[in-house]
């Protein structure tokens, strides 16, 4: 239904909403008491049960074992019979995979022209043509044991006056680099930590370790370097220890930063964003406002030339289908398909499911199931073609949207956008969140108007306006690009103000 035409005021014709002419549920809107009436496409409809806020309500009589639609599409069946009017949550609808006959692209769907006029931003031209919203010196821990002395680092240039254009000292403590196992494992974290070195929005970077842990600094030095100029390395055993490297990495970032202090904002053209889309804490108002607001970012970004990267592989599960048939070729859509597979095996070793995705938080907002949740999740990509899927942490080169491998937690999956190059991240939610990135700036999106409100300080937009009535889809989504252009102009998210930095690399093999 068009949501401009849902008035604030609940009424029998607005306090839910069906958002396909073939869902037999419709969301409530409202918090929906038993014996209030609806008004569903001309069909009266008695609420049977109180319904929460989000949460969905039977418009017809389904049968046991039929399949409930919500989006046009099977998020499950029906577990007995449920009658018109009946709250429809996990209580009454059970959780199946779907098959699915995939739709493949036959011929080669070519990227867009550009516009004749290019929205332009203010940032930071690196060597290599990328382009960074922010200009910081990185302090990447090789290891879990040169975390702590990382962070001591950064924290030792808190409260102290900054060169010019520079925004700061941010480090990278994570648990990882040693106790693992050799391949896969280790090759994803220095890919990890490469992009993170490289990032466009860091000007210099150490890379610091203990000296005598798996992952050496010398993967990240000489020939193998992920940037070729202002990258130092040092271990706390040549440096004299914590307080030797904490005096090293002092003398060497004054330097740093002096230099980085020559580089100036200077204006580009917008089709130099790189943004990656994430979600968490969603309920089910996310895939009705936030989430396909941000969809038509998304594609405002793929019209210029731009980059959007969709992530949380487990959060299309039960939606690949409809990725599939937009790729920019079958190559494409294959390697998405082998992401969705690779990550059931994964699941399997442990005895895991796609279904143990949705949260508790995510089932209190209506959520029933990961069929539903990635339904919703996906729109945040819009409707422009895929035009790559690529693995976890790896470069992001191509235009228009991308989709890359992570996992639905989300420190690990901003990571992985991070790492490939994402130089802002939009990021919806429902319930509420409160995660950012060290280097990175983190746009929070809030699904409802009592969540923004009640998270004010943590929220940079209220999609909740949408279903409130008081705008449209395409009216947020147009706000969520002009602030993207802000914040990529050094603009303050909310995150930043907080001095969120959660940084959390996907680990994937044994512990040793």
């Amino acid at each position: 239904m068009q949501l401009l035409e849902i008035a604030k005021l609940p009424t029998a014709e607005n306090s839910a909403i069906h958002l396909h002419a073939t869902d037999n549920i419709a969301v409530a809107r409202v918090p929906l008491s038993k014996g209030t009436e609806l008004n569903i496409g001309g069909i009266a409809v008695r609420v049977r049960d109180a319904v929460p806020a989000g949460h969905k309500v039977a418009v017809r009589d389904i049968a046991d074992g039929e399949v409930v639609q919500r989006y046009g599409q099977r998020i499950g069946r029906a577990r007995q019979t449920i009658e018109s009017g009946r709250h429809v949550h996990t209580h009454n609808v059970g959780f199946e995979e779907m098959e699915f006959a995939y739709e493949f692209p036959v011929n080669e769907v070519p990227f867009p022209a550009l516009p004749v006029h290019m929205p332009t931003f203010q940032g930071f031209v690196r060597e290599d043509g990328r382009v960074g919203t922010r200009n910081y010196v990185a302090v990447v821990a090789a290891s879990n044991c040169a975390a702590h002395t990382a962070e001591l680092i950064a924290a030792s240039f808190d409260g102290e006056s900054l060169p010019a254009n520079m925004d700061g000292v941010v480090a990278f403590p994570h648990g990882e680099g040693c106790g693992m196992s050799i391949g896969p494992d280790t090759e994803q974290l220095q890919r990890t930590l490469a992009g993170v070195l490289a990032h466009p929005n860091v000007s210099a970077a150490v890379i610091l370790g203990l000296g005598c842990e798996v992952n050496q600094i010398e993967h990240y030095l000489g020939p193998n370097a992920p940037r070729s100029t202002r990258l130092v390395g040092m271990t706390l055993q040549n440096s004299g220890g914590t307080r030797g490297a904490l005096a090293h990495a002092r003398r060497e970032i004054q330097q740093l930063m002096e230099q980085g202090s020559a580089e100036k904002r200077t204006s580009v053209p917008a089709s130099k964003i790189m943004l990656g889309l994430n979600c968490g804490g969603s309920d089910s108002f996310s895939g009705i406002t936030a989430n396909p607001a941000l969809g038509v970012c998304s594609d405002m970004l793929a019209g210029i030339g731009a980059t959007s990267v969709l992530a949380e592989t487990t959060e299309i599960f039960g939606a690949e289908h409809l990725l599939v048939r937009r790729a920019r070729n079958r190559a494409v859509a294959e390697r998405l398909l082998s992401f969705v597979a690779g990550y059931k095996q994964y699941l399997n070793r442990f005895g895991g499911s796609f279904d143990d995705n949705p949260s508790p938080g995510n089932k209190a907002g209506g959520l029933t199931n990961i069929l539903e949740k990635s339904l919703g999740a996906v729109a945040k990509a819009g409707t422009s073609p895929l035009t790559d899927a690529i693995d976890y942490a790896e470069r992001i080169h191509t235009p228009g949207f991308n989709f890359m491998n992570t996992p639905g937690y989300d420190p690990v999956s901003l990571t992985g956008l991070a790492a490939g190059g994402c130089n802002v991240i939009a990021f919806t939610t429902g319930r509420g969140s409160a995660i950012g990135f060290p280097s990175v700036p983190v746009i929070k999106i809030a699904s409802n108007s009592f969540t923004y409100g009640r998270m004010t300080d943590n929220m940079d937009v209220n999609a909740g306006t949408i279903a409130d009535g008081e705008k449209t889809i395409a009216e947020v989504g147009r706000q969520i690009f002009d602030m993207v252009l802000r914040v990529a102009s050094g603009e303050k998210t909310c995150a930043e103000r907080l001095g969120h930095k959660e940084f959390v690399p996907w680990r994937i093999g044994p512990v040793m």
